[in-house]
């Protein structure tokens, strides 16, 4: 390839661009590592007629299980759902090998939530709102 590259800003995000050097990344990563075990995994909590009402998503890789969203509406909150969600996707993680978890979450968000589960923080990153940050999580699962 003998033509130069041209860099552009995108407006927005280019979802097909993205999944595509996603795969390529992971495509290489497998290479590196000879290890091809990403899988999804989640669960969702229903209500009586099946309408999904929060849940807590994301994938396990390499041994470890990464959350990337976990959502319970308000008037769910401060009654077991979450640590139900949570202990459920953390054993599905085990039984797939996975040695320990990370997840990352901003300071407004649920750290406390985290911490009485037994995450530790390895990392905070303050960002554009006065007094909050990114926090980021870990925690031994085996």
């Amino acid at each position: 390839m003998n033509e130069t590259p041209n860099l552009r800003i995108l407006p927005s995000a280019d979802d097909a661009v993205k999944a595509e050097a996603a795969a390529a990344l992971y495509r290489y990563n497998v290479a590196a590592t000879g290890v091809d075990d990403r899988l999804p995994i989640g669960a969702v909590l229903y209500d009586g007629s099946g309408r999904a009402l929060g849940g807590l998503w994301g994938r396990t890789e390499l041994g470890l299980l990464f959350l990337d969203m976990f959502f319970l509406p308000a008037h769910l909150r401060g009654r077991s759902y979450g640590a139900r969600l949570l202990a459920t996707v953390e054993e599905a993680a085990r039984r797939r090998g996975c040695r320990g978890a990370v997840v990352e979450t901003s300071s407004f968000q649920a750290p406390g939530f985290y911490i009485r589960h037994g995450y530790n923080e390895f990392g905070r990153i303050p960002f554009a709102v006065e007094g909050q940050a990114r926090i980021f999580f870990r925690k031994q699962l085996a």
